[in-house]
């Protein structure tokens, strides 16, 4: 298995290393000086492909009576204990005389920094901050955040058209980034729903679930009552992002 590469350092860029994660520690302190928040790419999941670089920001907010000096921080896979390092100095904005908020911008390419398939899942944060009366906290910030593996959703209904009340038989494919080959394969043994929109309207009702083949592949059939709509949606798990195949249109005579 690859191993993670050093990148080469951009101003302002922190670049993929293989390193290990802090080990587990309580927070660590002194004075009035307080963590409040920590929030990672706002929130969401990061979801990477096979080719396309990902940029997200880690966000640090804390407070103390004498303002906020500076702010450092690693991330890691929580699987594999690698990720970005360098204990990068972050960028300081104030909000007042006693809070500001941190921000380091990464950048994930899943070809040049050699992302693994072992670490898609739930990542953590090392946080280190102090004020300018020289308090200091340290700790392994508690709340996981996730680094997804990109998903594809194909759905193609047949016969086109179909008469009603007659069998309509609804194909697809669930494939996902492979970080270990950049490539997509099929995604098996995974719960997908099939979902069917009437044509005029603007919401999908899920008619089942199918499961996926050993190959990633979905078939179903069911019987063809009016216009509209057919399509696959994967709600994701926790290593791979949700999907959903466009709508295909059966026209029902």
């Amino acid at each position: 298995m690859r191993r993670l590469a050093v990148g080469v350092l951009l101003p302002g860029v922190v670049a993929f290393s293989a390193l290990t994660g802090p080990a587990a520690e309580a927070a660590t302190g002194n004075g009035d000086l307080k963590i409040t928040k920590v929030s990672f790419n706002g929130g969401k999941s990061v979801v990477v492909g096979t080719t396309e670089k990902k940029t997200f920001v880690l966000a640090i907010t804390a407070t103390d009576s004498s303002g906020i000096n500076a702010a450092y921080s690693d991330i890691w896979s929580t699987a594999t204990a690698t990720g970005f390092g360098y204990h990068a100095n972050l960028g300081c904005k104030a909000a007042n005389a006693t809070t500001a908020t941190c921000s380091m911008s990464y950048v994930m390419d899943p070809g040049y920094y050699g992302l693994e398939n072992a670490q898609a899942g739930a990542w953590q944060a090392f946080v280190d901050i102090s004020s300018k009366d020289h308090d200091a906290v340290s700790e392994n910030w508690p709340a996981k955040f996730y680094v997804k593996r990109y998903a594809k959703l194909t759905a193609d209904a047949s016969p086109e058209p179909v008469r009603k009340g007659a069998s309509l038989t609804v194909t697809g494919k669930l494939s996902r980034a492979n970080w270990d080959d950049n490539a997509y394969h099929g995604y098996a043994g995974q719960s997908v729903k099939l979902q069917f929109r009437k044509a005029g309207t603007n919401t999908y009702t899920t008619v089942r679930n199918v499961t996926t083949s050993s190959t990633g592949t979905l078939r179903s059939t069911v019987t063809a009552s009016a216009d509209g709509y057919w399509r696959y949606a994967f709600a994701g798990t926790a290593t791979t992002a949700s999907a959903k195949a466009p709508g295909d249109y059966v026209d029902t005579k």
